[in-house]
């Protein structure tokens, strides 16, 4: 397979012109506010670690350890803001109780965006996605309020997060007749667990120009054999709050299937001299339509073993096992239009250069 990789060897981010590093540092983890954080020093650590590196890539989000992660990253950016390319996120809500503090539409789209300038401590932000679709506010409401952001110099490039297919390619397709601002990124969670975006999101994604960025491409941990299964028995609750092997389990993660996968991973780490989550990244980083895997790292060491992912290369053989270990059915009508038989009536003997099978 492609070589070691480095993180300021950077990629085009969709169709743009921006460069990132191949892996984007998430900082879910800076802050203590949900129990199972990084303190200031230590997220401090992880993100000079990243930097120094030659990273560039830094994801948050409006409601990420309740505001203290773009706290944060206000904080460690004041030197070197412009160098760096900051993505946060806005939907989700700010202030229970509030109706309007949450949601895909503008009122909480523009009070969100505000507060996360303020907090980043920036006068624009890189990126910014819908974070979560609410299934209530029209496209054109949503797609407007983000081009006008652009058009004001708050945003520079646009987003999206854990939506469905056929409305982000609406959206992209009325973007595009309008003249307004195109999507250039996909958040999606995607990893050897979770592989059901391989059906229709990653498709979509490469046809309209989104670059894909996995989130918890180690499944929460799971990825990394940290888990047994005498964890199975943990009842998860739906708050983010307590530890990450609640978060594990809430996200489906945590599952006898998801562990089978994990003692594969583990098991091609150890022939290669890797760790579980060197493999689990390595594998992500270089799917088809991957720009940059989201590491979630709660402490400088986690990080350095981490970016470890960028000299994984697999043999074939090893492919081969990550893959059978973790193959999903694609369903209809993939799965009916790659059968023999509707190959044969739809071609029959035709051969077409380029015909993707």
């Amino acid at each position: 397979m492609t070589g070691a990789l480095t993180l300021d060897t950077y990629r085009l981010l969709g169709r743009s012109g921006l460069r990132v590093s191949p892996l984007s540092l998430g900082t879910m983890t800076f802050g203590t506010d949900w129990g199972w954080g990084a303190e200031q020093d230590e997220s401090r650590k992880i993100f000079d670690t990243y930097v120094e590196r030659g990273g560039n890539f830094i994801d948050t989000a409006s409601m990420y350890t309740n505001g203290s992660s773009e706290r944060l990253l206000g904080e460690f950016t004041k030197d070197n803001r412009e160098s760096l390319v900051l993505a946060t996120k806005y939907t989700m809500l700010r202030r229970p109780g509030d109706p309007n503090s949450g949601g895909n539409h503008r009122k909480s789209m523009v009070a969100s965006v505000e507060a996360s300038l303020r907090n980043l401590n920036t006068d624009y932000i890189d990126l910014l996605y819908l974070h979560a679709w609410d299934f209530l506010t029209p496209v054109e409401e949503i797609l407007r309020g983000l081009d006008d952001l652009v058009r004001q110099g708050k945003v520079l490039y646009l987003g999206i997060s854990d939506a469905p297919a056929w409305q982000i390619a609406r959206m992209q397709t009325i973007a595009d007749l309008r003249g307004w601002s195109p999507l250039i990124a996909l958040q999606i969670e995607y990893s050897l667990i979770e592989r059901t975006v391989e059906r229709d999101l990653i498709p979509m994604a490469q046809e309209l120009g989104l670059g894909v960025i996995p989130w918890s491409p180690l499944a929460s941990g799971v990825l990394t054999g940290k888990y047994t299964r005498a964890d199975l028995e943990h009842q998860a609750d739906a708050s983010p709050t307590g530890t990450r092997k609640n978060v594990a389990a809430a996200n489906g993660a945590l599952s006898e299937r998801g562990l089978g996968i994990a003692d594969t991973v583990k098991d091609v780490a150890a022939q290669l001299g890797k760790t579980p989550a060197q493999v689990a990244l390595a594998w992500a980083l270089r799917r088809p339509g991957v720009t940059a895997p989201i590491i979630g790292a709660r402490t400088a060491a986690q990080l350095e073993d981490n970016l470890g992912a960028l000299e994984v290369t697999f043999d074939a053989e090893q492919l081969a096992r990550l893959e059978q270990a973790s193959a999903i059915e694609l369903g209809f009508p993939h799965d009916f239009l790659a059968r023999p038989m509707t190959q044969n009536v739809t071609f029959g003997d035709l051969k077409v250069a380029g015909r993707i099978a």
